[in-house]
């Protein structure tokens, strides 16, 4: 998995409020129920995030990250991955997500991605991390509707079959020491992402491990304000009409 147990993620640098957060339920196209999570901000900068969390699904990492969201003026909704096969349930630390994790598709991510983002206003993002972090970049180079995807050291073996055809801008923020994904995969990645005419930038945090983005890491603190910096200006400079 990406995070610790008991990870959680960082202040954003924004003294905002979540005017409300909870947990709702979505339903896809397919009409697969599942679990996610709101968060409204006090304060609405007019973007929206869905954010794609790691294997584990729907996490209290990711509930909590959805009220930093709002904290930061968006519209947030972290949403679960696994309601087609184990319902409704928690997704606490006990949650066996691995024999869930295989059966599940892409086209199933993108299904319950594009509900949660249909549930949302103005430019939509989405924001992922590891498995989701890949799943963010898949979602956003295919289009979708979105104004951009963000991922966290997403893990490239996950992506397949990308489109030939401009998508969304990509945003990827990278630990210089994580060994997920090899520079050279990442190479080959932006590579696959330049001959379609996707709009890329990329961050690697030199000597950052694989799950720095964690308020309890305090030697990668500032690394971690400065990739909330990278997505407010991201989101907010492909959020201005073209």
């Amino acid at each position: 998995m990406c995070h610790s147990t008991d990870s959680r993620p960082p202040a954003p640098p924004i003294e905002g409020e979540a005017a409300s957060h909870g947990q709702i339920e979505l339903t896809a196209a397919d009409g697969n129920r599942f679990l996610a999570y709101q968060a409204e901000p006090a304060s609405p900068n007019g973007r929206s995030v869905v954010i794609l969390p790691d294997v584990r699904g729907l996490h209290p990492f990711y509930r909590d990250l959805a009220v930093r969201f709002a904290e930061a003026g968006f519209r947030a909704i972290a949403i679960d991955y696994f309601g087609r096969t184990a319902g409704l349930g928690d997704r606490g630390d006990s949650f066996d997500y691995g024999k869930h994790l295989s059966q599940l598709t892409n086209d199933q991510v993108r299904a319950d991605a594009l509900a949660a983002t249909k549930a949302l206003t103005g430019p939509v993002f989405t924001v992922g991390f590891c498995f989701g972090g890949a799943q963010s970049w898949r979602q956003a180079a295919e289009g979708n509707g979105l104004a951009g995807g963000i991922g966290f050291y997403g893990a490239l073996r996950f992506l397949k079959d990308l489109p030939d055809r401009p998508g969304a801008p990509v945003l990827m923020l990278l630990g210089g020491a994580d060994t997920v994904s090899t520079p050279e995969e990442f190479d080959a990645f932006t590579s696959r992402l330049d001959r379609a005419g996707t709009e890329h930038e990329t961050h690697v945090y030199e000597g950052a491990p694989h799950s720095f983005f964690d308020r309890s890491a305090s030697q990668w603190a500032e690394a971690c304000q400065d990739a909330w910096r990278r997505i407010l200006s991201f989101t907010e400079r492909h959020s201005q009409p073209r």
